[in-house]
């Protein structure tokens, strides 16, 4: 396992040991979207619509290269498509996308397979439409901790339609059963949940584009990650941050800005 960003591991190591989570009512996480103080700014950028019966948040710049489609964190049970609007729209500008946010559907109201639906029908959506609505088919996904899980059910729900994937600290196998993996699949045995509609670890990945996987060396994911890169079939960017906890990039550290550096020049090389 090659470690990234090793220069700044005692800056990166210092956040890491004194970040204190603090625990929340879902109604709380849900009002400020990823769980901060406040909710998050939304960018008049950000367009708000609904495509065949699920919203999504589009973000255009003035020349698109490619279209990505975005799949929020939040454990399945929070987060929204207009909580990263800054992230986003910088994102669309630098990478030269335009970039496609699904508000899917949040357990513990809407369990499993609702999340996975509402992404596959925004997916399906982009391969009949993105030509027409975007004047490119090169079509982009990937999402964070959750989101990353839900881009890789799409994947195998919906083959080849995407060129690439960017995958951020996802949980792969729910198998491990967190209380936020039963909120999303209420009632399922560990072994019900090793399904591979559920936990894509154990899918037959043929067939599957390329994919960057990230993820820290203090993420409780790690393994997922490691697991998932030696499993995927087609090439793979696997980075391993020193340092790093679990959704480190929404934090302004160095090794964040460099993510977000690496995660644009990805996905705007594989959208030429």
């Amino acid at each position: 396992m090659k470690l990234t960003d090793e220069d700044c591991l005692a800056e990166t190591l210092e956040f890491t040991r004194k970040f204190q989570p603090r625990e929340a009512p879902l109604e709380v996480l849900r009002r400020n979207r990823l769980g901060g103080d406040t909710p998050p700014v939304r960018l008049p950028q950000g367009r708000d619509r609904v495509v065949a019966g699920v919203g999504v948040r589009v973000f255009t710049p003035d020349r698109v290269d490619g279209v990505y489609l975005h799949v929020h964190g939040g454990g399945w049970s929070f987060g929204s498509a207009d909580g990263q609007d800054e992230r986003l729209w910088r994102l669309a500008e630098e990478a030269r996308l335009a970039v496609v946010s699904v508000e899917y559907r949040l357990a513990p109201e809407h369990p499993f397979p609702a999340a996975p639906d509402d992404c596959e029908t925004v997916a399906r959506w982009l391969a009949e439409h993105a030509e027409a609505e975007f004047g490119t088919s090169r079509l982009l996904i990937g999402g964070e901790s959750a989101g990353a899980h839900l881009s890789v059910l799409t994947l195998l729900r919906v083959p080849g339609v995407f060129r690439a994937t960017n995958l951020v600290f996802g949980a792969y196998d729910l198998s491990k059963g967190t209380p936020s993996q039963q909120l999303f699949t209420p009632g399922m045995t560990a072994e019900q949940r090793r399904d591979p509609a559920i936990s894509p670890l154990f899918a037959d990945l043929t067939g599957l584009p390329p994919t960057r996987i990230v993820v820290g060396t203090e993420d409780p994911l790690l393994d997922d990650s490691l697991s998932l890169a030696q499993r995927w079939k087609a090439p793979v960017q696997l980075t391993v941050v020193a340092g790093a906890m679990h959704g480190f990039t929404l934090y302004p550290l160095t090794v964040t800005e460099r993510e977000l550096r690496r995660e644009r020049d990805f996905l705007a090389g594989s959208a030429l």
